[in-house]
């Protein structure tokens, strides 16, 4: 039985990365690997359900300086894949290659990289920088969320040895028995309230939209450093009648029932796993065509609108196109959104895993 292990960061957080982590690690226990994950740190509380084979181990029980123990990292990753004799270690974020490339020189152990952001995003961390290069000399395969993240790879890395394959993160999310309807007159809006995900952008925008339509409003779902700048925004272009600041919301299912379609304003993405929940309600959406993610995920004028990144008047006119669709037309690209959202389950997307892994 071939042996697999994921090493991540910290098994226990609540994030996007831990979230996809198990559904593939579980995913492949069930195909009859025997699957481990190593946490750097901790990980003995696994937020998210893990199939019962799995077995969770920690380099270190808590969180340590990384820079200081860096010798003593490789050293143990090194004891712990020989020890428990892995045949396959899938490294879940670029930057940890900076130990698992020196841990596993030598040893005939395939080594996969599998990043989570894009390429052009290194959130301030010259390590990751330094673990992507060596990844990309030194591993068998890096796995990219999407083709254009392989193509800035492969753009911005010389002499490159790995195979550099795109696969997709599986969407967490059913497709739902949903009916949604422009009569609700509602977009919504979900993520953090901060630079990276534009809202300063749409509110911009809304002020030309809101203007033609007040009978339609927006939700924005989210909290963040950004809330109250954005919240005096509304009050400055006057819209804060029709933008509706809903904070964090552990359910999400009302706010996805309740809406005609889904905007998203990034102005840079990895694979945005929100299109993915939206489509799954079968809401069209109109998105900034940003690195990297959105183009994969929304045909342009099929299931949804692709705006030029950072084009305010796009925005605006993309989304009084949608609000202007007639109802054969919003119900057609529902339906398109939907059977998107069916290529990215589980089955298909670890399929191409096991390409790699056998």
């Amino acid at each position: 039985m071939k042996k697999i292990c994921f090493l991540i960061g910290n098994l226990n957080n609540s994030g996007g990365t831990e979230r996809v982590t198990t559904l593939i690690a579980n995913a492949l226990a069930q195909k009859d690997f025997q699957v481990s994950i190593l946490s750097l740190a901790d990980g003995k509380q696994p937020f998210f359900e893990l199939v019962p084979s799995i077995k969770t181990y920690s380099l270190y029980p808590k969180k340590i300086s990384f820079k200081k123990n860096f010798f003593g990292n490789i050293w143990r990753i090194r004891k712990f894949v020989t020890q428990h004799q892995i045949d396959t270690l899938v490294v879940v974020d670029s930057i940890s290659c900076i130990f698992t490339v020196p841990a596993l020189f030598g040893l005939n152990i395939t080594h996969i990289c599998w990043e989570h952001f894009n390429f052009n995003v290194n959130l301030g961390v010259k390590y990751r920088d330094i673990g992507r290069k060596w990844a990309a000399k030194y591993c068998d395969y890096v796995v990219t969320l999407t083709k254009r993240d392989k193509e800035l790879w492969e753009q911005g890395i010389k002499n490159i040895k790995a195979k550099i394959i795109p696969i997709a993160n599986p969407s967490p999310f059913e497709v739902q028995e949903n009916m949604p309807s422009l009569d609700y007159k509602t977009i919504l809006c979900v993520g953090r309230l901060t630079y990276q995900k534009g809202f300063d952008l749409l509110i911009t925008a809304w002020n030309k939209v809101a203007e033609q339509r007040p009978d339609w409003k927006i939700i924005i779902v989210g909290s963040g450093e950004d809330e109250l700048m954005l919240q005096q925004m509304a009050k400055d272009f006057e819209v804060d009648d029709s933008i509706i600041f809903a904070g964090q919301q552990k359910n999400m299912d009302t706010f996805y029932r309740q809406a005609s379609f889904f905007c998203m304003t990034s102005r840079f993405e990895g694979l945005p796993m929100v299109l993915l929940e939206a489509q799954s309600y079968g809401l069209p959406i109109v998105a900034f065509d940003c690195d990297t993610g959105p183009a994969e995920i929304i045909d342009h004028n099929i299931n949804g609108l692709l705006v030029e990144p950072g084009n305010i008047n796009g925005l605006a006119n993309s989304l009084l196109e949608l609000i202007n669709l007639s109802n054969i037309q919003y119900e057609k690209m529902s339906w398109n959104a939907v059977e998107n959202s069916v290529r990215y389950s589980v089955n298909p997307i670890v399929k191409q895993w096991l390409s790699i892994i056998k």
